[in-house]
């Protein structure tokens, strides 16, 4: 009888584990990490979409099922429970035309987003808001959105008019080192919906519900493209450097959920980013990135589904084929104009007539100097710091 027991016991555990790894190996097959895709392929699969929607209903049909997918995928088709957002605030630091406050607020029960709001000096009442997600950056003072280049551009926004909510990517910066990890289970779920919980934490502040953009450069273009995507309260978005018909993304927090494929379904981030159609949208694009190919690839794509929805003119690229990834000075001087035209910022306070960059009074902080969680305002003992301990 003993033995018996054993070898059941023996048996369940070889099926299960053989169940475990099926699933698993099912799940990486809806996976479309990196370059899932020669770039011919990914242009081959754009002009065979193409021919699958010649008007805009079958447009809006295709639209729905990308959106329903990114959630599904996500696991965020049964959206959580919106519970207070409870925001730690910090001091508020005064410069010229604008002022930095370091903020966290609570995604839900215990996982505190940290950040930071750059705001006008002077604030009328409701203006725009410009939610900032970030990329990859992980080198010992170029950290997401405490690089130089990540502040000068807050800062800037700021100073044309408009509130900027500025956050750490899971693992990044302050949730770092309070132990999030970034490569960490259903990343790509939760930053959406810290994403999705940062547009409910602009309107709280009593940014122009009509008047919301996103942008973002690399890991943080596809945040933004993702966010604009599901949550229709983005008005405006702006991912750079990102958006290819052959690159999915080579992260977890990008491509670690089948937000992609699925039985009998398959998209790509240039359909992704399609999903905001007719809203105003701009693809910054490089020559020495794999977004090399926005001229002749991406764009006309992106122009053929807002010419579908009656816009085509509301969809801009701007190619810098001697430019190489990321949203230094160039990105930005394409971006600027194009926020200030649709967001109705004043584009004189952050560029010279002559298209410079107006940053010299941008005062670049120390990365702790935008910590929300101090000695004087510690981390509350009841935070989490593991994706696996969240309860949905």
């Amino acid at each position: 009888m003993k033995s018996n027991k054993y070898l059941l016991a023996i048996l369940v555990f070889l099926i299960s584990s053989s169940m475990m790894v099926f699933a698993q190996s099912v799940n990486s097959d809806m996976l479309c990490v990196g370059d899932h895709w020669t770039e011919e392929e990914g242009a081959s699969f754009l002009q065979m979409e193409k021919e699958k929607y010649k008007t805009e209903k079958a447009w809006d049909k295709r639209a729905n099922a990308i959106r329903k997918q990114i959630l599904k995928g996500t696991g965020l088709n049964k959206m959580p429970k919106k519970t207070p957002l409870k925001p730690v605030l910090g001091e508020i630091r005064k410069y010229d035309g604008y002022v930095v406050q370091n903020v966290a607020f609570e995604s839900l029960p215990g996982v505190f987003v940290t950040g930071s709001l750059y705001m006008p000096s002077e604030n009328p009442g409701k203006i725009p808001g410009i939610i900032s997600p970030h990329g990859h950056w992980t080198k010992p003072g170029e950290v997401g959105r405490y690089r130089p280049n990540a502040q000068k551009r807050f800062a800037s926004m700021a100073r044309m008019g408009a509130i900027v909510w500025a956050y750490d990517a899971v693992g990044y910066g302050q949730m770092e080192e309070i132990g999030w990890e970034h490569r960490e289970g259903e990343v790509l779920k939760l930053q959406l919906w810290n994403s999705i919980r940062s547009v409910d934490f602009m309107l709280s502040l009593g940014a122009d519900p009509e008047k919301l953009a996103v942008t973002g450069a690399s890991g943080g273009a596809t945040q933004s493209f993702l966010l604009a995507a599901v949550d229709d309260r983005i008005d405006v978005a702006a991912p750079v450097v990102m958006v290819s018909a052959h690159f999915f993304g080579g992260c977890t927090c990008e491509s670690g959920m089948p937000i992609h494929k699925a039985k009998n379904y398959q998209t790509n981030n240039v359909e992704i980013a399609g999903v905001f159609a007719p809203k105003p949208l701009l693809l910054t694009s490089v020559g020495g990135d794999w977004t090399k190919n926005t001229p002749e690839v991406e764009f006309p794509h992106l122009q053929y589904i807002y010419g579908l929805k009656g816009h085509p003119e509301r969809v801009e690229n701007k190619h810098i084929p001697e430019d190489n990834h990321g949203y230094d000075e160039k990105k930005r001087q394409a971006v600027y104009p194009f926020l200030a035209k649709h967001l109705d910022l004043d584009l004189s306070k952050a560029m010279y007539e002559d298209g410079r960059l107006k940053e010299e009074a941008v005062v670049v902080e120390d990365q702790k100097t935008l910590y929300p969680f101090t000695e004087k305002s510690p981390f509350p003992n009841y935070g989490l710091t593991s994706i696996d301990n969240i309860k949905w």
